[in-house]
């Protein structure tokens, strides 16, 4: 009979993402690991399977953070373009608090894996797609609400407030706030 797990799996795939998160996942270590989440190499993979299936659940809840986070900030009240404007400065802001600016997960594992790893490439497009899907489905609201342009193609605009949202979590790694603030207000007066 096995020992009991004494842990919170929710805590250690949440440690597990922060390591992850600022090594990327060839740079983090089965040491970094377990110095992270306080857990033995052993129970982690006992519990977890492998340092792959660990990234992939540490992927998937960073996504679902993230799907949460973008729900909150669209569905409050404003115009369109303040909503949009208000998650892409959130998105800045949090990248510029950071001690260590680790622009987003999941960019970075499209820049690191998804280019050679289906698997980690249909877990970004995944995600990429699920953001898409919450911009668009703000852009409609304006539409019906009569603060964004009958003629704006939803689904496109969407795509394109996405791959800047991409884009300034990299540009976010080296640049100031006046910079990635311009490049929000650029973004937005096509709105």
């Amino acid at each position: 009979m096995g020992r009991p797990r004494n842990f919170e799996a929710d805590t250690v795939v949440e440690r597990a993402m922060e390591t992850f998160w600022t090594n990327g996942y060839a740079n983090t270590s089965p040491a970094q690991l377990a110095e992270a989440t306080g857990l033995g190499k052993g129970s982690l993979y006992n519990a977890f399977g492998s340092k792959r299936e660990l990234f992939d659940r540490a992927l998937e809840h960073y996504d679902r953070q993230g799907g949460e986070l973008i729900t909150a900030v669209l569905s409050q009240p404003g115009s369109t373009r303040d909503r949009l404007r208000a998650w892409l400065r959130f998105v800045v802001d949090t990248d510029l608090a950071q001690a260590h600016r680790r622009g987003c997960l999941v960019a970075n594992t499209a820049l690191e894996l998804a280019g050679h790893d289906a698997v980690a490439a249909r877990a970004v497009d995944a995600s990429q797609q699920r953001m898409i899907s919450a911009l668009t489905a703000r852009i409609d609201q304006g539409r019906r609400d009569g603060d964004v342009r009958n003629e704006i193609d939803a689904r496109g605009y969407a795509e394109f407030v996405q791959n800047t949202v991409v884009g300034l979590r990299i540009t976010a790694k080296t640049a100031d706030a006046a910079t990635l603030y311009r490049i929000i207000d650029t973004a937005l007066n096509t709105l």
